[in-house]
């Protein structure tokens, strides 16, 4: 979800970034690197730079643990004292599982803090900052914001609308289909692709599938392949009890209904993987944030398998759907495509800015 570089310009080598780019870079990344243990709370990172610049560095624990800028000071000790802090989300101000990290960034003696975001968090959104600064602490905001707000943006979702981040998941031949016309659809993509699939259910909260797809290929839809926890799972309708993807929510509501349900229950992302109505039903209704497509070097080619996306469709090429590139990459012998709706960027834009 992230860029490799926090500047835009793609320096070749890490002597070319501004200093402070740099440390929100590693700070960016190191948040990223805890997606899928931290949810419901943010995935934060966090640099502290001492007075003679020596780095110490921290991620947010899974929920009652640490957060990223206790986990930096108590590593740096006394030498936070007069020290630059680089984190990706503003600080807490408030006591939930852990007391607030303001108090002890001012206890620590911190000098300067450098923030890519503010946190839309009702019980943060700007405290945090106002806390250091009526401690004397010089704040900084918007270092490197695009960046931290793409790996963030499930979160940034979830406070600003109460609703997860969508990702809907396919994988496809070349010509476009998820499965023959048996329904037999294993495994269309090979080990190395499946894995990135299971990476992608461990930073989801919920994994999301119809009933046909129960019946027909009986999915675990859990992170085996991958470290992590297994996401809630969800069927649209009824299965039988004896399946392998229970025990799950079985959902006969409308999908609209079930992500007011699912951003109630704290979930971030929901992972949408199938099949072709289901993903017609959240494609049709505009409800998708992120497509990620898995293409296989192979053709089915007789015409009659399923489609990637069923339902009303264009009728016209005019009306053609059209979003733009993201992440495109070869995954072992397969491709794994990103599309984002066209709006992708404005969303960002604005989340980042807030």
């Amino acid at each position: 979800m992230q860029d490799d570089e926090c500047n835009t310009q793609s320096p070749k080598n890490i002597a070319e970034y501004n200093a402070d780019e740099k440390w929100m870079d590693v700070a960016i990344k190191l948040g990223s690197s805890q997606i899928p243990f931290t949810p419901p709370n943010p995935w934060v990172g966090c640099v502290l730079i001492t007075k003679s610049g020596e780095a110490f560095y921290g991620a947010t624990q899974p929920p009652g643990g640490k957060h990223a800028e206790i986990v930096a000071i108590e590593a740096a000790g006394d030498k936070a004292r007069g020290s630059t802090m680089y984190v990706t989300l503003e600080p807490c101000s408030h006591y939930g599982r852990t007391p607030p990290c303001t108090q002890s960034i001012i206890k620590a003696g911190v000098n300067r803090v450098f923030i890519a975001l503010a946190d839309p968090d009702k019980k943060v959104n700007g405290d945090g900052i106002r806390q250091l600064q009526s401690a004397s602490i010089e704040c900084r905001l918007g270092l490197c914001a695009e960046q931290a707000a793409k790996s963030l943006l499930p979160y940034l979702k979830h406070r600003n609308t109460g609703k997860p981040f969508v990702v809907l998941k396919l994988a496809a031949t070349m010509d476009g289909y998820i499965a023959a016309p048996d329904y037999s659809s294993k495994w269309i993509t090979g080990e190395e692709a499946r894995k990135d699939a299971h990476r992608l259910r461990s930073e989801s909260g919920a994994v999301l599938v119809g009933a046909n797809t129960v019946r027909h290929d009986d999915p675990e839809l859990t992170v085996r392949l991958v470290e992590g926890n297994n996401p809630l799972r969800i069927v649209l309708g009824k299965v039988d009890k004896k399946s392998n993807t229970q025990p799950l929510l079985e959902w006969t509501s409308g999908v609209e209904e079930l992500l007011d349900y699912l951003g109630e229950k704290g979930i971030l992302q929901l992972l949408v993987e199938g099949g072709s109505k289901v993903a017609g039903t959240f494609h049709d209704k505009g409800l998708v944030d992120k497509y990620i497509i898995y293409f296989t070097p192979g053709f089915l080619g007789n015409g009659s398998g399923v489609h990637m996306i069923s339902g009303v469709g264009a009728q016209h090429l005019s009306q053609i759907w059209r979003g733009k590139f993201g992440n495109v990459q070869k995954i072992g012998e397969d491709l794994r495509v990103e599309i984002v709706p066209t709006t992708f960027d404005t969303i960002l834009t604005k989340l980042s800015q807030l």
